[in-house]
C-alpha cells in the first residue's frame, strides 16, 4: 500500500512537471521575435546556396542561427557569435560579404541593443579568401578583399 502511494505521488510530481517545462517552453517560444528580410540575391550560408527571395532568421539555443524561406522550402543553421558594433548603427540588417558574385552572410543584426551575431565563415569563404590573398600578392591588380552588401530586416 505504501509503495503504491509512493509511487503515485512520484506519477503526479513528474505530470506536473512536464506541464510545466512546456508551459515554459511554449512561453518562451511565443515571445520569440522573428528578423524577417526580402534578398535580392543568392546567397551562401555556411555550404549551402539559397536562392533570392523572403527569409525569416531565429536563434536557435543562442549559439545558431537559422535561416529558413518564407515557403520554408530553402532553410540552413549555422554557428555565430555575438559581436559588438563598430559604430552606433542599430538599424536592423543582414550583411553579406561579396566576393565577385557570390555572396555569403556574415552578420546579423536583430534589434534595437548594440549586439549582433557574427556567422563563422564557411570552407568556401575561406578558399575564395586564399585564393584571392594568393593572387593579390603576385599581381597588383587583384582584388583581395571583399566588398560588405546590408540588406534590411525588420521584427516580426
Amino acid at each position: 500500500m505504501k509503495k503504491d502511494v509512493i509511487k503515485g505521488i512520484t506519477m503526479v510530481t513528474t505530470i506536473v512537471a512536464i506541464a510545466f517545462a512546456t508551459a515554459v517552453v511554449s512561453a518562451n517560444a511565443q515571445s520569440t521575435r522573428i528578423l524577417v528580410s526580402n534578398v535580392p540575391f543568392e546567397f551562401v550560408v555556411g555550404d549551402k546556396a539559397l536562392p533570392a527571395g523572403e527569409y525569416r532568421i531565429s536563434s536557435v539555443f543562442g549559439k545558431a542561427l537559422t535561416i529558413q524561406s518564407a515557403d520554408a522550402n530553402d532553410s540552413a543553421t549555422r554557428l555565430a557569435i555575438e559581436i559588438q558594433p563598430r559604430n552606433n548603427r542599430q538599424q536592423r540588417r543582414l550583411v553579406f560579404h561579396k566576393y565577385g558574385e557570390r555572396y555569403f552572410l556574415a552578420e546579423v543584426w536583430s534589434s534595437a541593443d548594440s549586439m549582433g551575431r557574427k556567422l563563422l565563415k564557411s570552407r568556401q569563404e575561406r578558399a575564395i579568401e586564399r585564393e584571392n590573398s594568393s593572387l593579390a600578392s603576385k599581381t597588383e591588380q587583384a582584388e583581395s578583399g571583399y566588398a560588405i552588401v546590408e540588406v534590411a530586416a525588420v521584427l516580426r
